[in-house]
């Protein structure tokens, strides 16, 4: 597979039927591994870096989960490629400024990755749409443990997995959801939450990660310990921690509708308003907007099949998506006119809110 016709043809978060949970849109696991008696990606020489690539991609791309998907080097992407990749969630922002010996390994349906020297040699990704940490456990489990047949991980029986950095020691899982949290942000209850969510041992970030804004109120919520618990006991602490944080966004919608729903209603109708008529919208703006109207899908002002289009367009409307859909290179503001075309032409599909069947 080339890289075009992966980026061209569906994806897991793209091209799925949307997620089932109101709150929780993306469900992810990455395990960090490295090869014993090879140093770390930041300590190897160049020539130790490319073959420590080849012989993990030649691994990776020969496990049946990955067959007919795309192994490539970083260097052979071009900015937009690697932007695209970003925002699809496949690859981190830190591996595209890899200069040469790093590679990727990504399935046909972008459900499953493997990043190879980025912090570490490798890092196994799956993710799926929706609430599915079992499912997404289970096949994470079973790639790392056909990996580990073929390639000798740096393992002590002490400490466990042996990683770049030492907050990735031990079973070096990272487990996270990216979550939907319009109605604790509308009320000015997030940052309460964020503080309750980090003295449980658990990060809260934007919606690419570290260090990025959560446009259209989307938080990823993660584990912080790796070390000194199974995988299966740190799934299901997270597990527990997201269930509380769902029923406080749930309880928090429905104050909002109890308490002033002329007010929300406003937001949700303006928010459709300019998807149908704006002409200049940047991805910020779009993701807020988005944001609103799926919240309006929740309290059903909109019909539920359209949760799919939303989802859908929370990826599309980012930069590098709207540049490779016109074809082009642009300035940012001639995205932001693009993008506005984009949504016009979804949004005038869509019949308008209904405003009194959320009411009832």
């Amino acid at each position: 597979m080339k890289i075009n016709e992966l980026i061209d043809s569906p994806s897991e978060l793209t091209d799925t039927a949307a997620s089932k949970s109101a709150v929780v849109l993306m469900t992810r696991i990455r395990l960090a591994r490295n090869l014993a008696a090879q140093p770390f990606p930041g300590w190897a020489r160049e020539a130790q870096k490319k073959e420590i690539r080849d012989q993990c991609m030649q691994a990776v791309a020969a496990l049946p989960q990955m067959k007919r998907g795309l192994a490539i080097p970083v260097e052979s992407l071009d900015e937009l490629q690697k932007q695209i990749l970003v925002e699809r969630h496949l690859i981190s922002r830190e591996l595209c400024h890899a200069k040469s010996g790093s590679g990727i390994v990504i399935s046909k349906d972008q459900s499953c990755v493997v990043m190879v020297n980025e912090e570490d040699h490798l890092r196994i990704q799956v993710l799926r749409a929706g609430f599915q940490f079992k499912k997404v456990w289970n096949t994470i489990n079973a790639l790392d443990s056909d990996l580990e047949e073929h390639l000798d991980f740096a393992f002590s029986p002490n400490l466990g997995y042996l990683s770049a950095c030492p907050t990735n020691l031990g079973t070096g899982i990272r487990a996270s959801a990216m979550m939907h949290l319009p109605a604790l942000v509308i009320s000015s209850q997030m940052e309460k939450v964020v503080r309750a969510v980090n003295q449980l041992g658990m990060a809260v970030r934007g919606l690419f990660g570290e260090g990025s804004d959560a446009s259209g109120s989307i938080f990823q919520i993660s584990n912080q310990t790796t070390l000194g618990e199974s995988e299966e006991e740190i799934i299901k602490h997270l597990h527990g921690v997201l269930n509380t944080i769902i029923e406080q966004e749930l309880n928090a919608r429905e104050k909002l509708i109890e308490t002033d729903p002329n007010k929300l209603f406003d937001k949700i109708g303006r928010a459709f308003g300019i998807l149908q008529n704006g002409h200049l919208l940047n991805s910020g703006e779009a993701m807020n907007l988005l944001s609103l109207i799926r919240l309006g899908i929740d309290f059903g002002v909109f019909a539920d099949t359209q949760r799919a289009v939303v989802d859908r367009l929370f990826i599309e409307c980012q930069p590098g998506h709207v540049q490779h859909a016109a074809k082009g290179s642009f300035d940012p503001n001639q995205r932001d006119v693009l993008r506005a075309s984009r949504l016009r032409s979804e949004f005038a599909k869509l019949p308008p809110p209904d405003f009194t069947s959320a009411a009832k």
